[in-house]
């Protein structure tokens, strides 16, 4: 069962969604590293009642082709929890959730950094969990080839067992500073974790106390098998692609009749699938502004996002012949196999696949009015097939200022989405729970 209104995520992804975004006019073409540029956006945000900002990340260019890297702004971009630190210091309500991969990462640096960015912004902090997914990753970790699949859920399961415990090393009134008696904690309020398993072994404490959500939100983006075991047992946020209304329901019934497994609740789990909205005052403008930015694709680049997406170089595929069968990936499943189906269903050459998906990569696209965009996320959110929504600003800063001037008050005139806070911290916006009742609750 849905809750009352939406939950709404503001996913920057540095100059926009939209891959040629970063050519628009509408778009400041440097916000990748450009920290006021961060600030503003955040700004907007918050002032718009968001519950919180999304940063995808990953360890490496995006691209082996640098014909196409260097012809894209997404090869430049801040880490994402260092930003984030930043951008808690000019904002006082939303969420800041930053992805970090557990492929090439250790969990005791994670439960650190993480425990920091809630504490330096009084309970704001979330952590997008991910496997890495490339080999260009891999190579920048002495590695020549990504882990398979399998091996990276197993040990992904380990990580955030580790950082939950080390999470939970230290109790909540721990800190008692009391200077007259010279005790700074109580006797006993931090122990060691003394965890030993095939991946990991860490002794802990964490060297940081309890934080103020008595630890971050867990946000999770995989939609395999492994994944949504991993997310039905850990995740409070699950970002998502779904293409129909059909599948985010048979997803999200999937995932959450998962939860009770582990001892958890459905509503303590919000689906939020991503939403690449282009706006206009009437549907001719929102389409042309759509094709605006679609000129300005350059072939290159969109064959190398297609290739990405699939887990396979298509360069040497003719760009107007049919998608070629293609080996499952051992990069992105879930992914792959949307664009396979998207692509078989809608007869869609290799150029016309990814002018597709040249905005949303594989996410949710809507172009129109107002109104019509609210029709389709009010439809999704009452079926059950969401909770809530990572809006994709095609640009940035103007596409968000179009969903904030103009799709919000629709979704709030039909009741969908709040007018203000009513709590100080993430998991207080999302009305959950941590997993095992560790913490601060609702």
């Amino acid at each position: 069962m849905t809750t009352a209104t939406m939950r709404l995520g503001a996913f920057f992804y540095a100059t926009g969604h939209h891959v040629a975004g970063w050519r628009h006019p509408s778009s400041e073409a440097d916000g990748g590293i450009n920290l006021e540029r961060y600030v503003g956006w955040a700004k907007r945000a918050e002032a718009a009642k968001f519950d919180l900002i999304f940063l995808e990340d990953g360890t490496g260019i995006r691209d082996a082709d640098l014909r196409s890297s260097e012809r894209t702004a997404r090869s430049t971009h801040f880490e994402p929890v260092t930003l984030l630190s930043a951008l808690a210091a000019v904002t006082s309500r939303i969420g800041l959730v930053a992805t970090t991969s557990t492929s090439f990462n250790e969990p005791y640096n994670v439960a650190r950094r993480f425990a920091s960015l809630d504490h330096l912004s009084g309970g704001r902090a979330g952590w997008n969990l991910v496997t890495s997914a490339t080999d260009l990753e891999a190579a920048n970790f002495g590695n020549d080839t990504i882990a398979r699949h399998a091996d990276r859920y197993e040990r992904a399961e380990e990580f955030v067992d580790v950082v939950l415990g080390l999470w939970n090393t230290w109790d909540d009134d721990a800190v008692v500073i009391d200077k007259a008696s010279g005790q700074f904690s109580k006797p006993d309020g931090f122990r060691p974790l003394d965890h030993k398993g095939k991946h990991f072994e860490v002794r802990g404490p964490l060297n940081l106390s309890r934080t103020p959500q008595g630890q971050p939100v867990l946000v999770q983006a995989g939609s395999s098998g492994p994944g949504k075991d991993l997310a039905a047992r850990t995740a409070e946020i699950v970002f998502t692609a779904n293409q129909t209304l059909e599948e985010a329901v048979d997803f999200a019934r999937d995932l959450k009749g998962r939860m009770a497994r582990f001892g958890r609740q459905p509503d303590d789990l919000k689906v939020m699938p991503g939403l690449f909205p282009v706006v206009g005052r009437t549907e001719s403008e929102a389409r042309e502004k759509f094709e605006e930015l679609q000129a300005l694709i350059d072939p290159v680049v969109g064959l190398a996002l297609l290739s990405r997406m699939v887990g396979h170089d298509l360069s040497g595929h003719d760009p107007d012949g049919p998608v070629p069968e293609l080996p499952e990936s051992e990069g992105l499943k879930s992914r792959q196999q949307l664009m396979l189906d998207l692509a078989r269903r809608e007869g869609l050459s290799l150029r016309r696949l990814y002018l597709r998906i040249a905005g949303a990569r594989g996410h949710s696209q809507i172009v129109g009015t107002p109104a019509q965009i609210v029709d389709e996320m009010e439809a999704r959110f009452r079926a059950g097939g969401a909770d809530g929504f990572n809006i994709m600003p095609p640009t940035l800063p103007g596409g968000l200022d179009d969903f904030i001037e103009l799709v919000l008050p629709e979704l709030r005139r039909r009741g969908l989405f709040r007018t203000e806070y009513e709590g100080t911290t993430l998991r207080s916006h999302l009305g959950s729970r941590p997993p095992g009742g560790h913490g601060p609750g609702r």
